[in-house]
């Protein structure tokens, strides 16, 4: 499972080391949402305390050759990492990896899978980072844990036995958010040089007026009133969500940012978020590969261990190769 399933109480049913919920089908991920526990009825705690019910770590996680956990300094104290070595030969690239979860959900444990199976596909070192959350910490906390914690395996890259030359940073919803954030932030502080984003189902603006927040939410397992909740966690004020740092597609320019990877599927209220920051770097001579996923849904990547859903398969493969092929540019 990935912590996007976690900004509606429905998809923690559908991924794939989580307890069904009350009412929840578990066929496919392309099925009615059910009523119940939807996150805006939720308080953070009472969010936070579900995910905990309702999480299961695998039995037999994907094997990588070594995983370790390390506290680094950050802006206001330590920051968790977690550190995936790939089987292979070092130095490796280094993926800074930070998970979804509305900015106010999730962890590097409810994770764990899927920066396991970006380790082996993508032949990197993983860093996955456990930023602050708000609202205890609002904006930009989370941000600057990713942005410090990008420069630490920059600088400390012998210490993960990385190559700090093939560097990405990436994330899935509100990761997504914060890797394009933090791509921003490096080319506007002269550093660390960042050679590849992977921008999974991202939110982008603050907005939140696009076509796709019309779907049926029926049938999005985030709907538009999730999008709400998870926007007014995270942020002081209205304000903040006109900061580019916060919505990186109401950046002045998008020029002269790392090649990306934007990865949108059909049933995704966020799918316009994608579309339109994939339009706007290319529009600025960003090298972009736009991956859609039709008839998938927010989060469907952390189906792994699904067999019925090999494309949450093919789109890790997907972007490992585009890890790979950014690398060796």
């Amino acid at each position: 499972m990935t912590n996007t399933g976690m900004l509606s109480a429905v998809v923690y049913c559908s991924h794939d080391h989580v307890r069904a919920a009350p009412g929840c089908a578990e066929d496919t991920p392309r099925t009615r949402k059910p009523r119940n526990s939807p996150l805006s009825s939720l308080s953070v705690d009472g969010a936070r305390k579900l995910l905990e019910e309702l999480w299961v770590p695998p039995d037999e996680p994907e094997p990588v050759a070594m995983v370790r956990d390390v506290t680094i300094d950050g802006p206001d104290g330590g920051v968790p990492i977690r550190i995936y070595t790939p089987d292979g030969s070092a130095p490796f690239p280094i993926f800074a990896y930070f998970h979804g979860g509305g900015w106010s959900l999730g962890s590097v444990d409810v994770d764990d899978s899927i920066c396991r199976a970006f380790a082996n596909e993508g032949e990197c070192v993983v860093v996955s980072v456990g930023y602050r959350l708000a609202p205890e910490h609002p904006f930009p906390a989370a941000l600057e844990d990713c942005y410090a914690a990008t420069n630490w395996v920059a600088t400390n890259f012998e210490a993960i036995h990385g190559d700090p030359d093939r560097l990405a940073v990436g994330g899935e919803s509100a990761g997504g958010n914060l890797a394009a954030a933090v791509a921003q932030v490096a080319r506007d502080r002269d550093g660390p040089s960042i050679a590849h984003q992977i921008l999974v189902t991202p939110a982008t603006d603050y907005s939140l007026d696009t076509e796709s927040y019309d779907l049926n939410p029926d049938f999005v397992v985030v709907d538009k009133t999730d999008m709400e909740w998870a926007w007014e966690t995270y942020l002081e004020s209205h304000l903040d969500g006109q900061n580019p740092y916060a919505s990186p597609l109401q950046a002045r320019t998008v020029a002269d940012l790392p090649p990306a990877t934007v990865l949108t599927c059909e049933f995704d209220v966020l799918r316009e978020d994608g579309i339109a920051y994939a339009e706007r770097l290319s529009a600025a001579d960003v090298l972009v590969t736009h991956r859609h996923y039709d008839d998938m849904i927010h989060g469907f990547i952390g189906y792994l261990d699904d067999p019925k859903l090999a494309r949450a398969r093919e789109a890790i493969a997907d972007i490992g190769r585009d890890l790979q092929t950014s690398f060796a540019r």
